[in-house]
């Protein structure tokens, strides 16, 4: 992943959630741009795991739609 990328990235998922009704979606989708991109420097594998994991919470769809956009910004 380039810098030029992340920067893209970046500036779309601060825009999407300051317009949007999903901030959290792009909180984590952030987060997982910055763990592509930095890769284990960035975060705990702990922290990674919990992060991948909240994409599967049941209960609270705040933290879901974390680990939904952390999976997806991880992804790029």
């Amino acid at each position: 992943m380039t810098r030029e990328t992340v920067v893209r990235e970046m500036v779309k998922a601060m825009t999407f959630a300051r317009l949007r009704k999903d901030p959290y979606y792009w909180e984590g989708y952030q987060r997982g741009l910055r763990r592509a991109y930095y890769g284990e420097v960035f975060g705990t594998e702990e922290e990674h795991n919990l992060w991948l994991s909240l994409a599967d919470d049941e209960v609270d769809e705040t933290r879901r739609e974390r680990g939904r956009g952390y999976g997806d910004g991880l992804a790029i």
